[in-house]
């Protein structure tokens, strides 16, 4: 039986980056970790309408930055904002420490897995079929430059008493290619009858890297076979004395 492997922890070190940067020893490693976790718990929980697809921490040795990637970034913002600046200052009073709050803007919230994925399941908690929220999400995203988009709703569909899974994908997924630009997501969507999953992979592309890591070229074309110069037969200068020997 196949093993699932989750795509974006695959492809880190290859294609994308680890979404919090900071080192830390043995001795203060867990605390951090947990900490890191209570971080994006308490900003997804205060933020859970504002859109947010990406939390990254980035840590000194005396200030923690925060980039809050959201396809609504007014709503986190806030007039003034005065929002935002009261979630730092929540941030520093829970955690001791001094925040940085960035705010980055999803241009193409279609092309975001998780924001599809949230779309869906905030689609089915308001009982709206699970078939029609899946097969918009996807045309969304191919009319926005995916190369391929696949969905995955499991559980008790339309309530019914035997939990079953459906798929529905279009486009292409390598998922075996490691070069390949696929964006994942998995939101659980709360009903009445039971809890469905959610699941949305997007291809977006391949990117490629030159040996320095740094990326030069972002498609889905194979690259090109270099072409083939025909090479001319020449004869050894001994073979051809050796004929004109013979027929003299």
């Amino acid at each position: 039986m196949g093993q699932k492997v989750n795509p974006i922890g695959l492809r880190i070190g290859i294609n994308r980056t680890w979404d919090t940067k900071w080192y830390a020893n043995k001795k203060k490693f867990a605390k951090i970790l947990h900490q890191d976790i209570a971080i994006e718990k308490l900003l997804r929980k205060k933020m859970n309408d504002a859109g947010v697809s990406k939390i990254e921490i980035l840590r000194t040795a005396n200030a923690v930055t925060i980039n809050i990637h959201t396809s609504k970034p007014g709503v986190i913002i806030g007039r003034g904002g005065e929002t935002i600046e009261a979630l730092r200052e929540e941030l520093e009073k829970k955690f001791n420490n001094k925040f940085t709050v960035n705010i980055v803007e999803i241009k193409q919230p279609a092309l975001d897995a998780r924001l599809t994925a949230d779309s869906i399941a905030k689609q089915i908690e308001k009982r709206i079929s699970y078939r029609r929220a899946a097969k918009m999400a996807i045309e969304k995203a191919l009319e926005a430059g995916a190369q391929g988009v696949k969905v995955r709703a499991s559980g008790r569909l339309n309530g019914v008493e035997i939990a079953r899974e459906e798929f529905y994908s279009k486009g292409k997924i390598p998922l075996h290619t490691l070069r390949s630009d696929i964006d994942y997501a998995y939101i659980p969507a709360v009903t009445t009858y039971g809890t469905i999953g959610v699941k949305v992979w997007i291809y977006k592309g391949d990117i490629f890297k030159r040996e320095s890591g740094v990326v030069t070229q972002m498609t889905t074309e194979r690259p090109t076979a270099r072409k083939q110069i025909p090479v001319k037969e020449t004869r050894p200068a001994g073979r051809t004395k050796a004929a004109k020997t013979a027929k003299k």
